[in-house]
């Protein structure tokens, strides 16, 4: 059975985990500790970072080289499509998923963990020991300073205006790209839902989120679409069990 090495709660992992659920495909959750379960991770596959798919004799790091490798495994049903045009379409969207967004949702989430200590400890490791815990859970806001404002006004606002562009567009459509789901469906909702956690988060943080995106009117249709394709491959991965 593969093996997927990853952090609950990050982005990239949760894409490899519904390319997977998309798949059909069999595979065992190892959760890694940041700090000390990371040298596992490194002896696996030489580097530190999460996700890490261990497929037989293969290791593979990094989600988009993931991906590539279960379409091959597993061509149907298909992620890339066959048309040049809109496969082009495909990874571009992927690309901008993973970079532009990723940084600008990484940072607005960081900062609404800064100032919402509930959200900062559901955030935190479940095998955190409870001292340490206690301990960021009680830090006082004024502490965090720097971390509130790592995302400034400007960035904000082009967050915001991407965020606003795509609920337009999915309201229209069912898929990013063509008439079916793809690779840049599932890039995208990973990275969103880090601004509104979704139900598979676990209780303590969905519908949690990013405070004035999580609850912003526009951005709900947005939500809606990324909570629907969530049920959509938890029926499939239902259905290949």
């Amino acid at each position: 059975m593969m093996e997927l090495h990853q952090f609950r709660h990050s982005a990239f992992c949760l894409k490899v985990r519904m390319v997977l659920q998309a798949k059909g495909l069999t595979y065992q959750v190892v959760e890694v500790t940041p700090g000390l379960g990371q040298l596992n991770v490194f002896r696996l596959s030489g580097q530190r970072q999460v996700p890490v798919l261990v497929d037989g004799d293969v290791v593979l790091a990094d989600s988009s080289t993931i991906a590539r490798h279960l379409e091959a495994k597993q061509p149907e049903p298909p992620l890339i499509p066959v048309d040049p045009q809109q496969a082009a379409q495909v990874y571009l969207i992927e690309d901008w998923a993973d970079t532009t967004l990723a940084r600008a949702g990484r940072s607005a989430l960081l900062q609404a963990a800064a100032l919402d200590s509930e959200l900062r400890l559901a955030l935190l490791p479940e095998d955190l020991p409870t001292p340490l815990r206690q301990v960021m859970g009680d830090l006082p806001g004024g502490l965090l300073n720097g971390a509130s404002e790592i995302i400034g006004q400007a960035e904000r606002v082009e967050l915001l205006t991407s965020l606003e562009q795509l609920a337009d567009l999915m309201q229209k459509r069912s898929w990013l790209v063509g008439d079916a789901m793809s690779l840049a469906d599932l890039a995208v909702a990973a990275q969103i839902s880090l601004m509104r956690f979704p139900a598979s988060a676990g209780a303590a943080l969905a519908g949690r989120g990013v405070f004035g995106l999580s609850d912003h009117p526009r951005l709900q249709p947005l939500f809606h679409w990324r909570d629907q394709l969530e049920l959509s491959l938890l029926e499939t991965d239902d259905s290949a069990r």
